[in-house]
């Protein structure tokens, strides 16, 4: 079946569908994103989503390109055109169409708006969870505002290439004083030895995830202890568990970082319980 987008009021074919050249989006990436999960044709966690959208267009002084229940019509029936009962639906709205300058336009323009989505078998996420995967460390090289959910994704492809390179799936960003900021496609997690569950604040210096945000809700309902702080690479390394929480993951262990070990190289007990509790407490649309 051929796949459906939507881009700037209409619904097309995947193979036809296309924005301007002078998108700001495409010439700037002047613009913010979001990926929710699909489950069982439904949108996971959509409010949570939407109030970060609208924290990150304000940041950059974005207009919100429509109404939310407009937005939230148009992505379910993104959603439901291509038949998708489980994977992502992907949001993108970029600052619009202007002649080629740095600074915003001078005369208002529309914000462009593009939403896809596409299958992710549940089985492959379950299969690689249950297999856990392997993360490197990378040195932070991104700009400060990563709290903000921009386009400009460079320095996080070319973290993920180097981690794919080294047999890896993910990359965790070590900033300058040596401490786990978070992955490049996800926020970075570890277990202590003493079941604590450490995860750096996300009040500087990484993206609010909205997985992480229902995981802190998980983690209270199972009475596990949260510690918001730093950590460093090797206190991951002698950690008894890690794993990342995204949108596209959910909770995913992690089994080894920088080919050590982590624990007994397998996914931990607790990790394992937190992916199987995560939807009991996720919001569905």
């Amino acid at each position: 079946m051929s796949r459906i987008a939507y881009v700037n009021g209409q619904y097309e074919l995947m193979g036809a569908a296309s924005v301007h050249i002078e998108d700001r989006g495409y010439q700037f990436a002047d613009g913010v994103y979001e990926v929710c999960e699909i489950r069982g044709a439904k949108i996971i966690d959509f409010t949570k989503h939407m109030t970060r959208l609208q924290r990150s267009l304000r940041e950059l002084r974005i207009a919100m390109p429509m109404a939310l229940a407009a937005l939230q019509i148009v992505m379910q029936e993104v959603v439901r055109r291509n038949r998708v009962r489980s994977g992502i639906v992907y949001l993108q709205v970029s600052r619009g169409v202007s002649r080629r300058d740095h600074a915003f336009p001078t005369h208002p323009v529309a914000p462009s708006v593009v939403v896809t989505a596409r299958g992710i078998s549940p089985q492959k996420g379950s299969d690689t969870a249950a297999r856990g995967i392997k993360v490197i460390t990378h040195a932070e090289n991104r700009w400060p505002r990563v709290d903000i959910k921009s386009v400009s994704l460079l320095p996080n492809v070319l973290a993920k290439q180097a981690a794919r390179e080294q047999g890896a799936s993910e990359a965790w960003y070590v900033d300058a004083q040596g401490f786990v900021t978070e992955g490049a496609s996800s926020n970075a997690w570890i277990i202590t030895k003493d079941d604590r569950v450490v995860t750096r604040s996300a009040d500087s210096g990484i993206l609010a995830g909205i997985t992480r945000a229902v995981l802190i809700d998980v983690l209270a309902a199972m009475q596990l202890k949260l510690e918001e702080r730093p950590f460093t690479p090797a206190e991951a390394a002698a950690a008894k568990e890690a794993f990342v929480t995204a949108s596209s993951q959910i909770v995913m262990p992690v089994v080894a970082i920088d080919n050590q070990p982590i624990g007994d190289g397998r996914p931990g007990a607790i990790a394992r319980r937190l992916r199987e509790e995560f939807h009991r407490f996720a919001e569905a649309v």
